[in-house]
């Protein structure tokens, strides 16, 4: 990338250095200045184009290596832990209590597997597709505490890891949507905030509405944060931060490119906000709500 940057400044700087010289020489010259420098302002853009299309070019093949050995090593790891559990129950002999162990990891170690698959599966599905063929109304505050407790209980963590504040208000949050693809992008957000908090999980989900018109899931952690030129980049499909921090934690850098895409296929948005590394990270979803009660008609 720095190769293909430097040559592009390169050839923009001979450009614009030969551009200047054809008006030095044909100043008093009409014709020539007139044809000259609209060719050279063109192969200056040109130039400024083809190396900006190199250097993302350059980027996304660098995000889809980091994805395929991230992807391979979320799918290797598990397979090879339960390739090594199965040859020890099928070789040695095990009371039941050591076998109820081996399967128990062997049941985590398959839904980690299924969890990465799924995930795969999920940012192709909604990439081809710009709404949810299934519209349905959501009631968000079940939603949320539902995706809350699953989070508690997939990762074993104790009930004050995450805490839920919902707004004390009177006004429905419902919001009408696909509740599979809602509760994948609310399990995104939430799996995000407990594996990048590695010095303890310590989660705040606040659920409100904003402006009458919007329901708003901010999930706050207190965990690596972010740093500030990557809060935009990080809901681009693939992208991880590189940091030490976050390469140590493996993942597929599909995660929040799932979520903005689902919230933005429910006619929503997902922003990140963070003050910095090792302060924490907000992520919130907004969805527009329901404003007027709808009866379900059976």
């Amino acid at each position: 990338m720095v190769l293909f940057t430097l040559l592009g400044v390169c050839l923009i700087g001979v450009a614009v250095a030969l551009n200047v010289s054809w008006i030095l020489l044909n100043w008093r010259r009409i014709v020539p200045l007139a044809l000259g420098v609209p060719f050279f302002a063109l192969l200056i853009v040109g130039v400024a184009l083809n190396t900006v299309f190199l250097v993302r070019e350059v980027r996304r093949n660098e995000r889809h290596d980091a994805f395929l050995s991230a992807v391979t090593h979320e799918l290797k790891t598990p397979i090879a832990s339960i390739h090594l559990y199965l040859e020890t129950l099928q070789f040695r002999q095990l009371d039941n209590a050591q076998r109820n162990e081996f399967y128990t990891r062997m049941l985590a170690d398959s839904d980690r597997l299924l969890a990465t698959v799924e995930q795969v599966l999920k940012a192709g599905e909604v990439g081809q597709r710009s709404r949810s063929h299934v519209r349905v109304i959501i009631d968000m505050r079940q939603l949320v505490a539902d995706c809350v407790h699953n989070t508690l209980v997939g990762h074993g963590l104790e009930e004050n890891a995450i805490t839920l504040s919902v707004e004390p208000t009177s006004l429905p949050m419902m919001v009408r949507g696909d509740p599979e693809e809602l509760q994948t992008a609310l399990m995104n957000v939430l799996g995000n905030a407990v594996k990048y908090s590695p010095n303890g999980v310590d989660v705040r989900v606040a659920l409100s509405v904003e402006h009458d018109a919007w329901v708003r899931v901010s999930v706050t952690d207190q965990g690596i944060g972010i740093p500030a030129p990557h809060q935009k980049r990080i809901f681009r499909r693939f992208y991880r931060v590189p940091s030490r921090n976050v390469l140590r934690t493996k993942g597929t850098g599909l995660g929040l490119y799932l979520v903005r895409t689902i919230a933005r296929q429910h006619g929503g948005d997902a922003t990140a906000a963070s003050a910095g590394e090792g302060r924490g990270a907000t992520v919130s979803l907004q969805l527009p709500r329901i404003l007027t009660p709808v009866v379900e008609q059976e």
